[in-house]
């Protein structure tokens, strides 16, 4: 099933904001729909996020095929939809390049964005389970990971859940800890629906108790995804995985991050460098004002290892993205 697609001239998507109670497929017209769609977080992940972009100058370009400037206008607003995951530009700017050969040349770019990404994820999934069995030994290891990285994330499969998902094909996987990922429940809500799916055995946990269980022995390695991978492996993610990270490294445990090569940026020296998106009080306290930043730094010396679709980067050995 693949969670975001071009179907008949419109961008369909699986409503992420609707799960687990209702599963709803949402036709985006118009390129206000697919910002909304963005901003709501009805489709989220760094690849999905990607796929969206190029879908959506696909779209911009064929509704303002006669006026380039309202075009140009269209693509920024879609490349800056939200600011921290740096798949979303990348994918609207690849897109927009095949602007001057017309439409249908901008759509047939934004597919093969959305069947790298699939590739990509097959090949995250391989890579990372057998990066898992080589540090985990022979035992069946218990994971935990956090917010969601599956093929709601990533238009199939998935990147940090895609390697679970592997792992439990193999029947290398005792179970699995879901981080509920505050304040939008994206690990409760989304990760248990689809490892759910999957037949996978799991437990959520609130966000704050995973350092603890991990202290407790109950936790064997972290696996995760990533935004943003900057070029000195920092790694910006949700907000709550640098608290797990520190958590796995007092407990000398593996913490991994699973993304794909899109979302690499040797553009940008180090977390310090990324403008960490604020998401307002209104999704945390109706009754006071609160800081909501929806990403968080992982410094790279926190980091075991970067599995992306070509490679492994062993960060504990010096290696940079």
């Amino acid at each position: 099933m693949r969670t975001i697609d071009w179907v008949n001239g419109a961008v369909e998507i699986i409503d992420q904001t609707a799960l687990p109670g209702e599963e709803r497929i949402l036709r985006l017209h118009t390129v206000g729909e697919l910002i909304a769609a963005i901003q709501s977080l009805a489709v989220r992940g760094a690849p999905a996020l990607g796929v969206a972009g190029a879908f959506g100058v696909a779209l911009a370009s064929r509704v303002h095929l006669d006026d380039p400037a309202a075009l140009d206008l269209a693509v920024q607003r879609i490349e800056t939809a939200r600011p921290t995951a740096v798949n979303l530009a990348r994918g609207a700017r690849r897109a927009a390049a095949l602007i001057p050969h017309g439409p249908e040349a901008v759509l047939a770019e934004a597919r093969a964005v959305r069947d790298e990404e699939i590739a990509a994820s097959a090949a995250m999934a391989r890579l990372g389970a057998d990066l898992v069995a080589e540090l985990c030994g022979e035992e069946r290891p218990r994971l935990l990971t956090h917010c969601n990285t599956g093929g709601l994330a990533a238009v199939t499969v998935g990147t940090a859940l895609g390697v679970v998902g592997e792992l439990h094909r193999r029947g290398r996987l005792a179970g699995v800890i879901a981080s509920e990922t505050r304040p939008l429940l994206q690990g409760a809500r989304l990760t248990s629906w689809e490892l759910t799916r999957w037949g996978v055995e799991h437990r959520v946990a609130v966000d704050s108790a995973g350092p603890f269980l991990m202290a407790r022995g109950e936790v064997d390695a972290v696996i995760l995804g990533a935004d943003r991978i900057c070029a000195n492996g920092d790694v910006i993610n949700k907000i709550g995985t640098y608290s797990h990270a520190l958590g796995a490294h007092r407990a000398g445990i593996p913490f991994l991050v699973v993304a794909p090569e899109s979302t690499v940026d040797r553009d940008t020296p180090s977390g310090t460098d990324v403008e960490i998106e604020d998401r307002g009080s209104a999704e945390v306290t109706a009754w006071s004002e609160a800081v909501n930043p929806a990403f968080d730094i992982t410094p790279y010396d926190l980091v075991t290892a970067i599995v992306t679709d070509r490679r492994v980067i062993r960060v504990d050995r010096g290696e940079k993205p």
